[in-house]
């Protein structure tokens, strides 16, 4: 692939802690090349969520893998990741990256409408994830965004098979969370697959 080839993006499940989740996370990232890691933690106490941080946001970032975490930008400040995905108004968009940009990466999460979109990225955000629940407007959505718009661009894949498609219309990443995770097999089969499903795309 090129060097600027779509890469991809790994989201965790919702962690409640992460001691268990450990070995599966290093074996999935071992598997594959991944950009990107964005940590979700299902607790509201933001002790327990750093907790969970501090666990694998070493162990993501030794093997070069930006770490990200989902709505924590005073967590992601504190226990050393690389930046925000920001779910949330414009307002929370605009705080964020007030307070990361641009020693650290701002991103725009689930943008369903063009507006929203194009809102966030006047912001000055480092990608923009765009949402669909039809997989045809997505790829629709992420073509017209990267004929454009210079700000990359993130899209989620539910299957593989949408994997090229996806990186076919412009995404610059290419976002995997439950395809993963719930593989059968174990997830790092699944990131190899993903993987595969990337070489040869011409972009």
């Amino acid at each position: 692939m090129s060097d600027d080839a779509p890469q991809l993006y790994l989201v965790t499940p919702l962690l409640q802690e992460a001691s268990n989740f450990k070995l599966r996370l290093v074996q999935a990232l071992e598997a594959a090349n991944v950009a990107s890691l964005l940590i979700r933690a299902d607790h509201k106490d933001m002790r327990r969520n750093e907790e969970i941080l501090r666990i694998l946001t070493p162990l993501a970032q030794e093997r070069n893998v930006a770490v990200l975490v989902e709505n924590g930008v005073n967590e992601a400040l504190r226990c050393g990741a690389d930046g925000a995905h920001i779910l949330g108004s414009t307002d929370d968009i605009a705080t964020a990256v007030k307070k990361l940009s641009p020693r650290y990466i701002v991103g725009a999460g689930n943008l369903a409408t063009r507006d929203d979109a194009m809102q966030a990225g006047e912001l000055g955000v480092d990608y923009v994830h765009l949402v669909s629940p039809d997989a045809h407007q997505l790829m629709e959505r992420v073509a017209w965004w990267s004929e454009l718009f210079i700000t990359p661009c993130v899209a989620k894949a539910e299957k593989l098979d949408e994997i090229a498609p996806l990186a076919q219309a412009g995404a610059d990443f290419i976002m995997l969370e439950d395809v993963v995770w719930s593989d059968p097999r174990d997830p790092a089969a699944a990131l190899s697959d993903a993987l595969a499903c990337l070489q040869g795309v011409s972009v």
